[in-house]
């Protein structure tokens, strides 16, 4: 058989191929739009700025029609030029203006939370109302005193973490006396919830990662030997 026969035959085979797919890219497409339609929060990474957003069916010029709460332009300055939304390829979310030009695009990150970025300005959150609301009430559980303990049981810190806003998105926690010198060395001044984790921070730029056993209990990932977790008091 010829190169030409050849190249022939590939190329029907791909444009079957493309054929018998492109109905599962439109449901794909169709899905992602049916899922979007509802109130979302928009936010920066750290959640420090937030408004809410809705997501509608109905059609506007370029997109479909999007209502954004008055206070969003003041948290957010760029929502300013967002008039419509829409779905782009599989699964872009667009933010766009009246043009119908990108102001921002979406993707999922995890199921309910889609991550975008804003050259210059950095990573935006779009999550699902309901769930961003409750992670706030969880954040105001995470107020008061808690033991970071090793896998033994030996406890050897206790620590208190705050509501008191400190740079940035993130909150005082504070040592009390007779920690172990591992944790005297690190040193945490600042903590926040994001994306599930708690995150311990010092002043050196030196992050601690836990993930939540259960409401009471943290485990420290990377996951060791010797595991650490943090306990509610």
């Amino acid at each position: 058989m010829g190169v030409a026969a050849i190249r022939t035959r590939m190329l029907a085979l791909m444009a079957m191929l493309l054929a018998i797919s492109a109905p599962a890219f439109a449901q794909t497409a169709a899905g992602l739009k049916k899922n979007m339609i509802g109130q979302w929060e928009l936010s920066t990474a750290e959640r420090g700025k937030t408004c809410v957003v809705t997501l509608k069916a109905d059609a506007a010029p370029q997109g479909m029609k999007i209502e954004l709460e008055p206070g969003c332009a003041n948290a957010l300055p760029f929502t300013r030029d967002i008039a419509a939304w829409s779905i782009k390829g599989l699964d872009i979310v667009r933010l766009q203006d009246a043009g119908g030009q990108p102001v921002i695009d979406f993707t999922e990150v995890e199921s309910g939370i889609l991550e975008g970025r804003r050259p210059g300005e950095g990573i935006y959150l779009l999550q699902n109302l309901a769930a961003a609301r409750a992670l706030t009430r969880s954040m105001d559980q995470m107020i008061g005193n808690w033991a970071m303990v090793r896998g033994s049981g030996a406890v050897i810190c206790t620590l208190t973490l705050t509501n008191n806003e400190a740079s940035g998105d993130n909150f005082a926690v504070f040592l009390k006396p007779r920690c172990d010198p591992t944790v005297v060395a690190f040193a945490p001044t600042l903590w926040r919830l994001e994306r599930g984790e708690m995150l311990l921070m010092s002043a050196r730029g030196e992050t601690w990662h836990f993930e939540a056993d259960d409401n009471a209990q943290w485990r420290r990932v990377p996951d060791s030997a010797d595991p650490l977790f943090m306990m509610r008091q």
